[in-house]
C-alpha cells in the first residue's frame, strides 16, 4: 500500500491556466522520491495538494490508506506527513527556537513536559542545542531552515515533504542535512534543483513536465517502485 498517492490531479490558480494537468504519483514505505522541474512547473503545488492545503479541481488524493477530500479528512494526514516549506518564515512564528519546535507536539495534545522532551530530543538529533533559546527571527537563513526541519521532526511524522531543503544552506550545513536525512527512517518527497543533493538522498526521481509527472526516460509513472 502506498503512503501517499495522487491520481490524475488537475489544478489551476484563480486567473491562470492549469498548473497540474493530470499529475499522478505514489510514495511507497521507505522510499525517497525526488521531484524536479523548472520554476513554476507545479512542484510546490504538488506538496501542498498532498496535505490538503490546496484542493484539486479533479482527481483523487489518497493518504495512509484512505481517500482524503475534506478538511476533516486531512487532519490525520498533516500529523502523519510533515511539510517543510521552501521559505522558513512561512513556518516559524514563535519567539524562540524551543517554542517553535514545541508548537507542533503541544497541538497534538502532548503535555508541556512531553513537548519539551521532544524539543531536547530533536535538537540533540540535529546537533542544534546551541540554538535552543535563540530568538527565531534573528537566525540566519540556513539556521531557520534546520529549525524548520526540527519543528516537523518533533511531531514524529511517517512522511517528510521537503521543498528545496538546501536553500540558504552553506556547504557545512548542507552536508549536515544530508547526514541527517540519510539517517532518518521516514519516507520522503523532496523538491530540489540540486542534482548532487538528489543523488545523495533520493531512491527515485520524477520530473514535473507540462503538468504531469514523468520518469527520467520521459514516460509517465503512476505508481512507486515500492508499492
Amino acid at each position: 500500500m502506498s503512503l501517499i498517492e495522487l491520481r490524475d490531479i488537475r489544478f489551476a490558480y484563480p486567473g491562470h491556466g492549469e498548473v497540474l494537468k493530470g499529475a499522478s504519483m505514489a510514495l511507497g514505505d521507505g522510499e525517497r522520491l525526488a521531484v524536479t522541474g523548472h520554476n513554476g512547473a507545479g512542484k510546490s503545488t504538488l506538496l501542498r495538494m498532498m496535505v490538503g492545503l490546496l484542493k484539486p479541481s479533479s482527481g483523487e488524493v489518497h493518504a495512509f490508506g484512505e481517500r482524503r477530500m475534506t478538511e476533516v479528512d486531512f487532519g490525520p494526514v498533516r500529523r502523519g506527513a510533515g511539510l517543510v516549506f521552501q521559505d522558513p518564515d512561512d513556518q516559524l512564528f514563535c519567539p524562540t527556537v524551543a517554542e517553535d519546535i514545541a508548537f507542533g507536539p503541544l497541538n497534538l495534545g502532548q503535555s508541556r513536559d512531553e513537548a519539551m522532551a521532544q524539543v531536547e530530543q530533536v535538537l540533540t538529533l540535529l546537533d542544534l542545542r546551541y540554538l535552543r533559546d535563540r530568538i527565531t527571527h534573528k537566525l540566519s537563513g540556513g539556521e531557520k531552515r534546520l529549525v524548520s526541519l526540527a519543528a516537523v521532526l518533533a511531531m514524529s511524522p511517517q512522511v517528510l515533504l521537503l521543498d528545496e531543503p538546501t536553500n540558504a544552506l552553506d556547504e557545512e550545513n548542507e552536508e549536515r542535512l544530508v547526514d541527517i536525512l540519510q539517517s532518518l527512517p521516514q519516507a520522503m518527497v523532496l523538491i530540489s534543483h540540486d542534482p548532487h543533493f538528489r543523488r545523495k538522498i533520493a531512491t527515485r526521481e520524477l520530473r514535473m513536465q507540462d503538468g504531469v509527472l514523468v520518469a527520467p526516460d520521459g514516460k509517465c509513472r503512476h505508481t512507486s517502485t515500492g508499492a
